[in-house]
């Protein structure tokens, strides 16, 4: 089950629930694949738009992040609900999952 306070979403994907968490590694991997100076440009980045190439490595970047072992290759073929509206409300949840301020007591 995802730990929200850790920035982990629950996500079907190929017809199995997953869990998926851009952690520091998976930021870090994401700002090489889309070619970021830093956090800050990311996520910028992603105001912009997000093209089928950026879902796929922001997918692949959380299931990794999650402990899966899937390549961007295999997230590429994956089949998920809702076709690229479905994808895109994945990236969407990861990505205020990860970015959206922390509330709540520390």
């Amino acid at each position: 089950m995802p730990n929200p306070q850790r920035g982990e979403i629950a996500a079907v994907l190929d017809g199995r629930p997953r869990t998926l968490c851009l952690t520091l590694g998976a930021l870090a991997e994401l700002e090489t694949v889309l070619k970021a100076e830093n956090l800050v440009a990311l996520a910028e980045s992603f105001e912009a738009g997000i093209s089928a190439n950026d879902a796929i490595a922001i997918i692949g970047a959380g299931l990794r992040g999650a402990g899966a072992p899937e390549t961007d290759a295999e997230v590429a073929i994956m089949r998920i609900d809702g076709g690229a509206g479905g994808a895109l409300r994945i990236v969407a949840e990861l990505l205020k999952a990860t970015f959206a301020p922390v509330t709540g007591s520390a």
